[in-house]
Parts: C-alpha cells; structure tokens; sequence
C-alpha cells in the first residue's frame, strides 16, 4: 500500500521524474526534471542531493519514459518490493541540474584522483590517533561541497577529533560513513570469479539475506572459499535462482516415499530439482529415474507415520499413564 500510494504521488501535478544512478555508492532515486524527452544513448548528468552536486547515469531509457516520464507501474512495483521483502522508496530525492559536460566528466576524473590522497592522509591520521577503524574510500563530491569517507570497524568509534582535523586541513564538510563488508565490495570490488564485475559495484543495490540453505538446494559445492564472494560472505547469486528451487523442489517427492512407477512399487531414493527427475529403488534392489509426472505416491515416510501413531496412541493407555504420575505424586507429597 505504502508503494502504491508513493507512485500515485509521484505522478500527481503532471512533474516528471527520471530514474538515475548516482554516486560513489551507486545509489538509484527519481529526480525531478523538465526536459522534452530523454536520450535513448547512455547519459551522464548531474543532479542535485542533500549531499551536493553529484555525477550520475540515466536509467531505463530505451523503454521506460514516455515524453520524459519515467513509467511507473504500481502493481509491478509492489510485486518486486513484496516478493524481495525489500524497504525502498521511490520518493524522489532530488532535482536533475544539467546534462554532464566534457568539463563535468573531467572534473569527476580530477576528483577521483583527489580522493584517493585524501583517503591516505586520512588513514595517516587514524594510525596517529590510534584510531580502530579502516578508512575504505573517500568520495570528493562535485563542486567540492564535502568529502565523505567510508570507513570499516567492529563497533562505534569516536571520530569526532579526526573529523575536526580533516575539516580544517581541506576546509569543507567532512562526513564519515561506516560501511560493512559488501558495502566494502561495492566500493572495491573488481571482477569475481565467473568472469564478470561483482555484482554489488555493477548493477546490485538491494538483496535479500544470503544463508547456507540456498547453496545446498542448488547443491553448490560448500567450500566456503568457493561460494564465498569478494566479501568474504556467501554469493549474491545464490539468490537469483533461489525462488525457482524454491517452487520445484514443492513438486517433488520426500526421501522414503513409496510410489507406483511404471516398472512397479519402489522407493524414493534421490531427487534432482531442475530436471524434476526422482531416483526410485524398485522392489527388486534396482535404481531407476524416473519424471516425477510419471509416479503416483502411496504413503509417506515410515518415520511419520510413526510418529503419528504415537501421538494418536490409545487413550485409555493415557489415562493410566495420567493416573500413574497423579500417583507417584501424592507419595512424594507424603
């Protein structure tokens, strides 16, 4: 509802809005913005944030704006931020200011380069204050308004001295921002290995938790050297896939289950989710796979009948068992 009630807003008072990604962290929002149409080729441009003047790219330009507006469809808003349990808003968070100029490109360029010495002397001033934190990163945002650096420690750090020193050395706001280990990634990341740029620093910006029980359905290999990303916490890509096994492995038998085949009654040994083929070991000791279409389950697994039956035992047995124990208590009452 909350989602919905946002693009309603949005689209309110006929103001347009293009989708742009923006800033070191390669954050996402609409920006408000008059133009006629949007550009189909990929474009840099500038906008405005709370944090200052920052470069960023146009996003969804070849099909989602319609005379410079950005599309919204509710329904398929609400479906993905439902389905991923994620919290985002598409409030905007700013204004678009211009497209990017070759001086604005340069200038990005200079103050990368800038950044970097700024995050050495920072580092230098941790160690001399014996600091516990971990400078990651430093952003120089356009127009020198403020740098913001990210930093890494196990718990809060008082960086209060170190911020007044920074200030006073390159005379701007400084802001200091704790970032944990995939945020690290996102910032540092280079290319993982299947071959492609990590995921969090290309195009990721929002996930779900990431456990060990997704590895094991796909039956990934579980050497945490091998599903571990540059982070050092388990792949992102674990969870693309992770809904589909999700829904076929519903479609297949348990393990035990006795089912009618085609070359008669057997037992369900193995499963395999993506062919949704069932391993049955027929009466004769005999392993054959088989389509889970082609099987018609008889009964469930022996240990849950059993426990069925003892839970749906006698009760006249219960009731001397309730008696024995009445018993047994009013002799140690006594």
């Amino acid at each position: 509802m909350a989602n919905t009630k946002t693009v309603k807003s949005i689209q309110a008072k006929n103001r347009k809005y293009m989708l742009v990604r923006y800033g070191r962290m390669n954050l996402m929002g609409l920006f408000e913005h008059r133009q006629p149409s949007i550009p189909k080729l990929p474009t840099r441009v500038v906008v405005k944030t709370e944090k200052g003047l920052q470069l960023g790219s146009i996003i969804g330009q070849f099909t989602q704006y319609k005379s410079g507006q950005f599309r919204l469809d509710s329904s398929e808003i609400d479906e993905y931020f439902n389905n991923s349990q994620i919290d985002l808003s598409l409030r905007p968070v700013g204004k678009f200011i211009r497209y990017a100029s070759p001086d604005d490109l340069s200038e990005e360029r200079h103050l990368r380069q800038i950044a970097k010495e700024e995050m050495k002397n920072c580092n230098r001033l941790v160690k001399e204050m014996g600091l516990e934190m971990k400078i990651v990163d430093a952003d120089h945002i356009l127009g020198g308004e403020r740098i913001i650096f990210y930093f890494m420690a196990d718990g809060r750090v008082d960086f209060r001295a170190l911020v007044k020193k920074l200030a006073q050395e390159y005379q701007t706001r400084i802001e200091m921002r704790q970032v944990g280990s995939r945020d690290e990634a996102k910032l540092l990341g280079d290319v993982e290995t299947c071959g492609q740029p990590c995921c969090c620093a290309r195009f990721l910006k929002a996930l779900k938790p990431v456990n060990m029980r997704m590895a094991k359905m796909q039956k990934a290999t579980l050497d945490p050297s091998k599903i571990s990303g540059y982070c050092g916490r388990l792949k992102c890509c674990l969870r693309y896939e992770d809904e589909t096994y999700t829904t076929l492995k519903k479609l297949l038998p348990n393990k035990k289950v006795l089912v009618k085949t085609s070359q008669g009654l057997g037992k369900v040994m193995d499963t395999q989710i993506l062919t949704q083929l069932v391993t049955v070991e027929l009466e004769d000791g005999k392993r054959v796979a088989f389509p889970v279409d082609e099987l018609e389950i008889l009964e469930t697994p022996k240990i849950k009948k059993k426990k069925q039956e003892n839970t749906q035992s006698d009760p006249e047995q219960k009731k001397n068992s309730n008696n024995q124990d009445q018993n047994r208590s009013e002799q140690e009452r006594s």
